[in-house]
């Protein structure tokens, strides 16, 4: 048995590929691994619980016969912040607080989606402290469910055009300052987050301290990958690959 960490797979309409290999994961991990733990950004945004799109139900549905058979753990990530109890009801999976800290197997892994940890891009992280105030999320869920799809349309346009421009910039990137400082206050465990879109390994020492930081490598295409704790304690990152692929 094992625990499983996915991130970033931004599932959306537009994405049937991807929505297809998440489809047939969970069909193949159900009742196979300990817990699956999904890293923030599950898809693409989500404008609130009340959404019954098609394409959602369906996603839900799958979610929902999964954590029937195996522990499903879901965190907040930047597109989909405003993930709430009518999302845990319609999946089965419990909402784990950011960051969040797993003992497992006799070793600890401190979960996190990673975005916070961005710090050189003030201009997000302004936006970021704003959209988790609670007075602006009932704000945004207020409004109707056509006009928060508008406004979520705008805001992936926009971050996409921005991509278009600037590729991965350093801002974008987790800071060294924000990482040390995460570990110190957890007391060094290794850290797990997505986010980043850059997947790796990393070593942190400090005085006598030491631990990794894995990035969970993102959905992209028609295929993705996943990192795999195993009851021994290692770690793995492995590939996923969809059928057409």
């Amino acid at each position: 048995m094992s625990h499983h960490f996915i991130s970033d797979l931004h599932l959306s309409e537009d994405t049937p590929a991807l929505c297809q290999l998440f489809v047939d994961t969970l069909q193949q991990w159900q009742g196979r691994i300990d817990s699956l733990f999904i890293l923030g950004d599950l898809f693409e945004y989500w404008v609130g619980d009340d959404d019954d799109s098609a394409f959602l139900q369906a996603m839900l549905a799958a979610m929902q016969q999964f954590s029937r058979h195996t522990s499903l753990y879901v965190m907040r990530g930047n597109r989909d912040f405003l993930l709430g109890a009518g999302f845990t009801r319609r999946t089965g999976a419990q909402l784990l607080e950011d960051p969040y800290l797993l003992e497992a197997y006799g070793h600890r892994y401190l979960l996190s989606h990673g975005d916070a940890l961005c710090t050189a891009d003030t201009a997000y992280q302004q936006f970021r402290a704003m959209s988790r105030n609670p007075a602006w999320q009932a704000a945004m869920l207020a409004r109707p469910l056509a006009e928060r799809h508008a406004i979520a349309a705008q805001a992936r346009m926009q971050s996409e055009a921005a991509k278009q421009q600037q590729g991965l910039s350093a801002i974008t990137d987790v800071t060294d300052s924000a990482v040390l400082e995460l570990l110190d206050s957890h007391h060094w465990p290794t850290l797990i987050h997505g986010h980043t879109h850059r997947p790796a390994t990393h070593c942190y020492q400090q005085a006598d301290q030491t631990a990794e930081r894995w990035v969970i490598r993102d959905w992209y295409g028609n295929s993705g990958g996943y990192l795999r704790l195993d009851a021994d304690g290692t770690l793995t990152a492995l590939p996923l690959q969809g059928q057409a692929g």
